[in-house]
């Protein structure tokens, strides 16, 4: 409960936490006979007017940020996350250059058995305590933030990825929102189920809930948008505090081009943590690959040390994607 002390200015009281295709037009003309041009052989045409016109060019094959189209098995995931003007939601604001260049070092120690590719994860849907203008207790961030995070994120060599808190709009409504990003090569998206509530559910009160099938139909949109524009892999990532907030998790599916993460964000200590990634993870689908998460202020106020890499490498399964808020 104390976690959401931190929370205040943006969620309220205290309360549970929660390439397009080139066509070439070949105009076919007529030989210049007595004959009229309708009535011309193929074997008059020249050689260069009979071939057939060349098919389409496909989409030019991009790349992940530090090479090559897949994330795992090759990559493991380290990021920051924060929304601009919120320090108590993470330590992506501010200074992005000074950040990007702490979670670098920060990173480097979790390149042992996979390289590790950075993540900038931008809460890009605030939830709020209150309804706002169009009454689903949510903001969305500005285009011209998301654009200032995409090119710091490019400098670093990182991934971007959108984190959605709902409110009382639905995931795939707000992923839409930024196709425009999300048909970019290096953006992906992270989802938060505990602040997904339904109506008349207030944002802090109870906890936000969603579904195996709400998710794998942000799932199978980001696959769209892989198959259309020729893409790496995309990484789509939901967030789960306790069990409740994803409901039938066991019947998710996953979707040509993008990889599903289940990060557990337990509180408190090292032990605390680690029992309660063995009971999330204990219950996840085929498919979804391991994240966890570690908070800087809620993990340590009660005087515990934040835990080290080589403790979070130790988790079984190991982590393939760390997130530090």
């Amino acid at each position: 409960m104390d976690k959401y002390a931190s929370r205040r200015e943006s969620c309220g009281p205290v309360a549970p936490r929660f390439v397009a295709f080139f066509v070439l037009l070949m105009a076919i003309g007529a030989c210049t006979t007595a004959r009229p041009p309708e009535t011309a052989t193929r074997a008059e045409i020249p050689p260069a007017l009979a071939a057939e016109p060349p098919a389409p060019a496909p989409p030019p094959m991009l790349e992940l940020p530090r090479g090559g189209r897949t994330i795992f098995p090759d990559y493991r995931l380290v990021g920051y996350c924060g929304t601009p003007g919120a320090p108590a939601l993470g330590e992506l604001q501010g200074d992005l250059v000074a950040k990007a260049k702490a979670l670098q070092a920060r990173a480097a120690a979790y390149d042992d058995d996979h390289k590790v590719l950075p993540v900038f994860e931008l809460i890009a849907v605030v939830v709020l305590a209150i309804p706002g203008s169009d009454r689903k207790y949510r903001r969305r961030v500005d285009d011209a933030v998301v654009e200032s995070y995409l090119r710091e994120a490019r400098r670093a060599k990182a991934l971007l990825l959108l984190n959605i808190q709902p409110g009382q709009s639905d995931f795939l409504t707000e992923a839409k929102a930024f196709e425009r990003y999300l048909r970019e090569p290096d953006v992906g998206l992270a989802l938060d189920p505990e602040w997904a509530m339904k109506a008349k559910q207030r944002p802090g009160v109870v906890w936000g809930q969603t579904t195996a099938s709400d998710i794998n139909a942000v799932a199978e949109y980001l696959s769209s948008l892989v198959a259309a524009g020729n893409l790496p892999e995309k990484a789509l990532v939901f967030h789960e505090v306790v069990k409740e907030v994803v409901k039938d998790e066991t019947s998710m599916r996953t979707s040509p081009g993008v990889v599903l993460v289940k990060s557990v964000d337990g509180l408190g200590s090292a032990r605390a943590k680690a029992a309660t990634y063995a009971n999330l993870m204990g219950r996840t689908a085929p498919g979804v690959h391991p994240g966890f998460k570690l908070f800087f202020y809620e993990d340590t106020q009660h005087g515990s040390p934040l835990m080290s890499a080589r403790q979070v490498l130790a988790l079984s399964p190991k982590p393939e994607y760390v997130m530090y808020e």
